[in-house]
């Protein structure tokens, strides 16, 4: 190879990564963060592990894939309204990384879409107001044709936030992945996170904590059950 076609190569290789710092940077809220705090994990029973083994339960085995604390704050049973009644707790611990997922109970109980996103919304707003960086976690609606996706993704879009689709595709009608209709099992967990660990690949140099901590991943992931 010329020196000509080496350089060619080391000036596209910068552009590419300069497109993509200008992406990251410029499309998405607080990114980097500027909240100093943990990760946190915040939703009801996919994200406190309803269906896993003890430990297995998706923020704690991203936790050990990742290889730093994410705490659960996961509660079976809770809508969107309850969530937002639990924000400032949440807040509260100045998240660096918010990983956010509420609806299915929405859903299950026949509650008004525009509540659902409403509600959301609202928590996305005030962990944007604390500096944290949101990674918005989508649910399928209870229906034949999935009536979630396009709100979700509209939502992610005017928030500028990460949207990692319907925490159940691929998984959900396979029971090799689920441990009931609505809830995975250890090997659906796991499926979820390597699909969210890839999504979050491009964002992990300025997400990871800035100071190492000597807690396990599986000791602080279950701080909010």
């Amino acid at each position: 190879m010329t020196w000509k076609k080496l350089l060619a190569t080391a000036l596209a290789l910068l552009c590419a990564y300069s497109v993509y710092r200008w992406v990251a940077a410029e499309h998405y809220q607080n990114y980097p963060p500027l909240a100093q705090g943990p990760w946190v994990a915040f939703g009801d029973s996919l994200t406190e592990g309803f269906g896993a083994s003890e430990g297995k339960d998706y923020p704690n085995v991203l936790s050990q894939t990742l290889g730093f604390p994410i705490q659960n704050f996961g509660h079976a049973g809770e809508t969107s309204k309850e969530g937002l009644n639990r924000v400032e707790e949440i807040a509260a611990l100045h998240p660096r990384v918010v990983l956010l997922c509420f609806g299915g109970n929405d859903a299950l109980n026949g509650l008004p879409s525009t509540q659902l996103f409403g509600n959301i919304e609202a928590m996305i707003d005030r962990l944007h107001r604390e500096g944290s960086f949101v990674v918005l976690i989508g649910i399928r609606s209870a229906s034949l044709r999935d009536r979630f996706e396009k709100p979700f993704k509209e939502l992610a879009r005017r928030k500028e936030v990460v949207y990692v689709a319907d925490f159940l595709k691929g998984l959900a009608f396979k029971p090799v992945y689920m441990s009931d209709a609505v809830h995975p099992n250890d090997d659906g967990y796991k499926q979820f996170v390597l699909r969210l660990e890839k999504e979050l690949k491009p964002f992990l140099s300025e997400l990871k904590p800035n100071r190492p901590t000597a807690e396990l991943p599986g000791d602080a992931a279950s701080v909010g059950k």
